[in-house]
């Protein structure tokens, strides 16, 4: 056994100065840093059956079972896409029951989303209310994962009034809806938040891809003349810049391109699941072998954590949705001006006039750090627009989850320069503990006034249909 560790020690090591050493590309170099990393960790004697110390003591201790128990958990696996180890079980947790508690109610409901508004907790609440806008392929209640650690939770306490749209979860009979339909669903949930508070304006604060539709939504309004519907834009591990952003930018070509949309296009969408297979593997050690030595190699069932049940809980993207996602990353479109539309319009992103606030993880697998920052540049003009950066510890998720009171947790806040995201990091000094503290402030000083709260949700317009988390997140 020590001989057999010794010599993988020594064949990784080589491969990694031969990886270092080697004169490539940027987008060769990221594509053979994703296969090296997997192989590597693939060959590691821990996660062999034959040669793991965890799997010979709990085949001793459960007298074979937990062989028996790892095949089963392994067969299950592999039947149905993620075809990864499993890393919480399907029933750990009950959105509305165990998850996804916050009070609040459902105050529309369009073919394409829920409306949540949220039960205000204190006696007065900031005049100019939030819209979250989740990511598309994924349900909105990350934002709402668990008293203690949700936002919505954090920023109701804080006396923000909360609204968070439910996207529903396509299937192959609205595989034509695409950036238009969505860009026009935040619009009409933008136009209901602002009649239900009677405000000019709202914040929004979207993730990943729903970053990427909110701003171009932002554009849209500030090249009609309406930019001022948006009193602040917030964007969340969003990238706007595909160049240079990690291994889906470098595995990306025309063809592999054309074959992604035509996969989707026979089935009207693309399977939530698929991209959680690929992602993934984007973080081997902690995402796959990990759970191969528990579930597998020690045929022990996951342990239950809320954020990787959220991870599983995927959903659909509209083929068409897909379709105008894949070109844009393809030729990344949002860095041109005008070179893609929405409702109608150019999308010019440096024509948004709102202050923004962009957000990125410094341990981010899916949406690097500094593409985030390099899209943060793209916002609005520097001579005209307040745009701030902020540089949190952890990745894609856990920088999010971030609520404060975490010792291990840090985060850099800065404005957004003329300079690269490395020379930005290194000029911006580290704080302590979470950025939702250093974001609350943000917002209040762009949501006017403190008013009296109300009990009621919703509006004449728009009265309560449902108790959050409504209908659409329960969708399969």
């Amino acid at each position: 056994m020590r001989r057999t560790v010794q010599a993988y020690l020594a064949s990784a090591d080589t491969a990694e100065r031969l990886l270092a050493d080697a004169e490539l590309n940027w987008r060769d170099r990221e594509q053979m840093r994703f296969v090296l990393d997997n192989v590597i960790e693939a060959l590691a004697p821990s996660n062999s059956p034959l040669l793991s110390p965890l799997g010979w003591k709990a085949l001793i201790d459960t007298g074979g079972l937990s062989a028996l128990r790892g095949l089963k958990a392994f067969a299950r696996d592999m039947a149905a896409e993620p075809r990864v180890p499993a890393m919480v079980e399907p029933d750990a947790y009950t959105v509305g029951e165990t998850i996804a508690l916050s009070e609040g109610a459902v105050v529309l409901r369009t073919p394409v989303f829920e409306l949540i508004q949220y039960a205000p907790r204190t006696p007065t609440v900031r005049q100019v209310p939030m819209l979250l806008i989740p990511p598309v392929i994924n349900k909105y209640y990350i934002m709402d994962i668990a008293p203690g650690r949700s936002m919505v939770e954090y920023f109701v306490g804080q006396g923000q009034r909360v609204f968070v749209v439910s996207w529903r979860n396509p299937t192959a009979q609205q595989r034509d809806w695409g950036l238009d339909r969505y860009g026009a669903a935040i619009v009409d949930a933008l136009e209901a938040v602002r009649a239900i508070c009677g405000t000019a304006g709202a914040h929004l604060f979207a993730t990943c891809s729903g970053g990427i539709l909110a701003a171009m939504v932002a554009a849209h309004l500030a090249d009609i003349g309406e930019g001022d519907k948006i009193a602040g834009l917030t964007l969340a591990v969003t990238v706007l810049d595909q160049s240079r952003a990690g291994f889906a930018s470098a595995a990306m070509s025309e063809q592999s391109a054309r074959a992604a949309i035509r996969t989707s296009e026979r089935k009207g969408y693309l399977d939530g699941r698929a991209l959680a297979e690929v992602f993934a593997w984007l973080r081997p050690t902690d995402l796959v072998w990990r759970y191969w030595v528990n579930n597998y190699v020690q045929g022990r069932p996951p342990a239950p954590f809320d954020v990787l049940y959220w991870n599983a809980d995927t959903t659909r993207m509209t083929a068409a949705l897909h379709r105008d996602m894949v070109l844009m990353g393809l030729h990344n479109s949002l860095t041109t001006p005008g070179a893609v539309s929405v409702l109608g319009t150019p999308v010019d992103l440096g024509k948004i006039t709102a202050d923004a606030y962009v957000i990125g993880g410094v341990a981010d697998h899916i949406c690097p750090w500094q593409a985030t920052y390099r899209s943060a540049r793209l916002l609005g003009s520097r001579a005209d627009s307040d745009i701030t950066y902020v540089l949190s510890s952890s990745g894609h998720i856990a920088s999010l989850v971030n609520p404060p009171g975490n010792p291990k947790a840090t985060f850099r806040a800065g404005p957004v320069q003329d300079i690269t995201a490395d020379e930005w990091a290194a000029r911006t000094p580290c704080r302590d503990d979470s950025w939702w503290p250093h974001h609350a402030a943000w917002i209040a000083e762009r949501s006017g006034p403190l008013v009296d709260a109300t009990e009621t949700l919703g509006g004449e317009r728009f009265p309560p249909l449902a108790p959050a988390p409504g209908s659409y997140v329960h969708e399969k």
